[in-house]
């Protein structure tokens, strides 16, 4: 058997979101759990588009997500003379002509076949054919160069998705495949990038179908077999739209900047468009252990924002306390915090009520930085009737043993000699001490915060 090569090829003419990652995530999946090779390819030959922001964004992105490549990036444009010594070849054999049918001529010639409502299409002007006297040659222009398309039968494959489909050559005109400067166009260039990098498996969006038997009919004038298809169903928005940049899909990387695990994502992201029975929430080991191309979806996927967050609070619920304070250090360094032995205990304490690290640092930062309570939460709890227990529980704090047991036995202290019930109490303390009438268990709270720190804040009621 053939050892599986896969390849996520994006182009960096805007930046990498999510529905383009997911399209990335199955190749990488699929290469990892058939002990295959994963590639990354970036396809920058549209040179007014591409940036290099965007490509930092892709890379970036992917090693946030840990889908690293085992070989590349690879760059088409480094490529343009391998590509150059390709068309050179088909064209030696007949596979490739010139045609110097202008803009304004193929304009003309569309316009024509609408008006006759004909699907318009280049008509085979320049196509040389035995027994054919091509026009003339005008003077002055560079003519474009167009794959000789086959004339009959059927371009078919079995896709991995959408199973059987079947393309009649009549339906697709001559593809120009090289510019009149002479450089490459996309659908060619794929072609020599999959034959080289020895791809077995194409796993990429639907919107590239029409691409696919195009790209067959090449690979076979190369002689060369073409890889595996798999086309995936569109990634859709919360309104049912194609996921895009136009239409507020944000860069992957503001997920990770948005306190986002990429164990979640990974999960998330494989279940918009797969699935292994009802199972919801998996570790990366798992998928990729369970990983397919059996088990891919056919219909478009939604992306779900409020799912997402329940993902991702799932997996911050089940990380080990250790790694999650390592995870939430660096949202806390932006704050101008460094956390002291603490944090631990504190990502135990307040993980269950976070469904991102940037809700986790903001608990955080109450333990090491200031907090203001919101008058409405203020007048609402610290009233004048509460003041005398206050004053009180502050009294008892100063001597007591700075432990969970012995804080808890102070505050049913101060209860008892006051009359109020525990919310009474626990609610102006949590405001005065968090910024927030609703945090866990007070006595806990209490303990992890400095005794200096709880008696200044105490002493502003």
């Amino acid at each position: 058997m053939t050892a599986v090569r896969t390849r996520f090829a994006p182009s960096p003419t805007g930046f990498i979101h999510l529905g383009n990652i997911r399209s990335a995530l199955y190749p990488w999946a699929f290469a990892r759990a058939t002990g295959g090779t994963f590639i990354l390819r970036i396809e920058d030959t549209d040179l007014d588009r591409s940036t290099q922001a965007a490509v930092d964004v892709i890379l970036e992105g992917m090693r946030w997500l840990g889908m690293d490549p085992d070989e590349g990036p690879f760059y088409q444009m480094q490529r343009i003379e391998r590509y150059k010594q390709v068309l050179a070849e088909l064209q030696a054999a007949g596979h490739v002509y010139p045609c110097y049918m202008s803009v304004a001529e193929l304009d003309a010639l569309r316009e024509r076949q609408m008006a006759a409502k004909e699907k318009p299409r280049y008509d085979g002007t320049w196509r040389p054919e035995p027994g054919k006297t091509l026009p003339a040659i005008p003077t002055g222009v560079q003519p474009v160069l167009r794959f000789r398309n086959p004339i009959d039968g059927v371009v078919a494959w079995d896709d991995k998705v959408k199973g059987r489909i079947e393309i009649s050559n009549q339906e697709l005109d001559d593809l120009v495949i090289a510019r009149p400067d002479g450089t490459p166009t996309y659908n060619f260039c794929v072609v020599v990038d999959d034959i080289d990098m020895r791809i077995t498996h194409v796993i990429r969006g639907d919107d590239h179908v029409n691409n696919t038997p195009r790209q067959i009919n090449i690979f076979q004038a190369l002689g060369h077999v073409p890889p595996v298809y798999a086309h995936l169903p569109t990634v859709l928005n919360e309104q049912g739209e194609k996921m895009s940049k136009r239409n507020g899909a944000k860069p992957v990387t503001q997920y990770r900047d948005e306190g986002y695990l990429p164990e979640a994502m990974v999960n998330y992201l494989a279940r918009l468009g797969w699935s292994h029975g009802d199972d919801e929430i998996f570790s990366r080991a798992q998928f990729l252990s369970w990983f397919n191309l059996d088990h891919l979806g056919r219909s478009a996927a939604q992306f779900d924002d409020a799912k997402l967050r329940w993902v991702n609070a799932q997996h911050l619920k089940a990380m080990p306390d250790e790694d999650l304070a390592l995870a939430v250090t660096p949202f806390l360094a932006q704050r101008g915090i460094t956390p002291d032995e603490r944090l631990q205990a504190i990502c135990a304490l307040f993980k269950d009520r976070c469904d991102t690290l940037v809700a986790l640092a903001n608990w955080a930062t109450a333990f090491y930085g200031e907090v203001q309570a919101s008058a409405e939460e203020l007048s609402q709890h610290v009233t004048p009737a509460v003041m005398p227990a206050l004053a009180l529980l502050t009294e008892r704090l100063q001597s007591v043993a700075w432990d969970k047991a012995s804080i808890a036995a102070t505050i049913k202290e101060v209860l008892t000699a006051t009359g109020l019930k525990m919310p009474q109490l626990a609610m102006p303390v949590r405001v005065l001490l968090m910024g927030t009438a609703q945090t866990p268990s007070l006595d806990a709270v209490l303990a992890l915060c400095h005794r200096e720190m709880v008696l200044s804040r105490l002493a502003k009621a």
